[in-house]
């Protein structure tokens, strides 16, 4: 079975979710069928067949309508590069048209895989302008015509039926997301940490993700006014998805330190040895996420051995277990577009007091930390998503 896969993200190039996916279930695709990787960006020096892509020249521009020009350019290019392929699985909507494209020019199977819907992230519209509608009509297209859609949690495959009804419930399925919990471990480093000023000794709230509306970074800093002062505040926040939230978030970030010491805002994309310090010695990890198909940095934090708090949206429900792995803090009501909850200061309260409660209780924190690694052990791991999505291939291509 030779297979093509297709992705914006890849290392060295990665800044989410998609990316991590990408990376780790490549590896172990490439074990099973006859793989080739086609993927946004600069040469990698990468073992296997890699085909690396740039927009068209013609395309650069400041306008934001511009990226997503940009991204069908290279869906052409790769549209064109994978004749003779048996089967073409895209990543994301920046490559679900290039899969759809070779479906329609070749005769193959496209399997596609959601992280997450353009209908469900209506704040792109701030980030892309025209071209959300673009992207939207991009991944519409794409996951109503493709042979099998992934949903990377049982809450994401609900979320595609509901938001492109069109599709035959029988071509969606649920692959969750896996984890090397040997990449990701408990370790007793700290340098990261040091370097940056940060005390691995003192009682510590963690995020990490991208500056985005999505991430819901926004709610965790009104909701650090409510935290005790004796903890420190990691913000591991980068990729901003626009000016606007950029200087949002840095504004209240230097307000936020001028009411209160031990605030570090880690402003790039750390590479995974650092990363692992910087989730090892946290007291809490918090995903205050307002969208969230499966939330795979919180199974990070679980197989670094520590309790999340998390938003009660998306799949994060089916990673953190309630009173066992962490807590999870209802959305409350939501607007129905955006996702935001229509009581943010609720929400921020919420996250608050669960985050306090870890910190008042370390030896709690200690046992769902031990609990979540275990779970992370047990529950995920790139192995048996890749042994799901070959048989999804099997599937797709009609055979048993």
């Amino acid at each position: 079975m030779k297979v093509s896969f297709l992705t914006r993200e890849f290392p060295p190039e990665v800044y989410g979710g998609a990316g991590v996916y990408a990376e780790n279930l490549v590896a172990e695709l490439a074990r099973r069928v006859d793989l080739t990787l086609h993927c946004f960006g600069d040469p990698r020096s990468t073992e296997g067949e890699v085909y690396n892509y740039q927009p068209w020249s013609e395309l650069e521009g400041p306008a934001p309508h511009m990226g997503a020009l940009r991204s069908l350019s290279v869906d052409l290019t790769m549209a064109a590069a994978v004749e003779g392929t048996d089967l073409v699985h895209s990543n994301t909507w920046y490559t679900n048209f290039a899969g759809h494209l070779a479906k329609l020019l070749y005769g193959v199977p496209h399997v596609a895989t959601a992280h997450s819907l353009e209908p469900l992230r209506a704040w792109k519209a701030e980030q892309l302008g025209g071209g959300y509608a673009v992207s939207s009509y991009c991944e519409q297209t794409s996951l109503e015509a493709a042979d099998r859609v992934i949903g990377v949690s049982e809450q994401m495959r609900r979320d595609i039926l509901r938001c492109y009804p069109a599709i035959d419930p029988a071509r969606v399925v649920v692959v969750h997301n896996g984890i090397d919990t040997t990449n990701y471990r408990p370790v007793a480093a700290t340098g990261a940490l040091t370097k940056r000023g940060i005390d691995p000794t003192r009682p510590t709230v963690l995020f990490v993700g991208r500056i985005t509306r999505q991430k819901g970074i926004i709610h965790l800093l009104h909701a650090a006014e409510h935290i005790p002062a004796t903890a420190q505040i990691v913000l591991c926040a980068a990729a901003p998805d626009t000016a606007e939230i950029a200087r949002e978030f840095e504004e209240l970030t230097v307000e936020l330190s001028r009411t209160r010491g031990g605030v570090f805002w880690v402003d790039e994309m750390l590479p995974r040895p650092e990363l692992m310090e910087m989730f090892s010695h946290a007291t809490a990890f918090v995903c205050p996420s307002v969208y969230e198909p499966f939330g795979l940095v919180n199974v990070e934090a679980m197989a670094c051995e520590t309790a999340v708090v998390a938003s009660h949206t998306g799949g994060i429900p089916e990673i953190v277990v309630e009173g066992e792995t962490g807590s999870l803090v209802p959305l409350g009501a939501t607007d129905p577009v955006t996702g935001e909850p229509e009581d943010p200061e609720a929400f921020a309260l919420g996250l608050a007091g669960r985050i306090t409660h870890l910190l008042d209780n370390p030896d709690l924190a200690v046992r769902m930390g031990r609990a979540g690694r275990q779970r992370a052990v047990d529950k995920f791991s790139w192995a048996s998503a890749a042994e799901a999505t070959v048989a999804v291939y099997r599937g797709a291509l009609g055979r048993s």
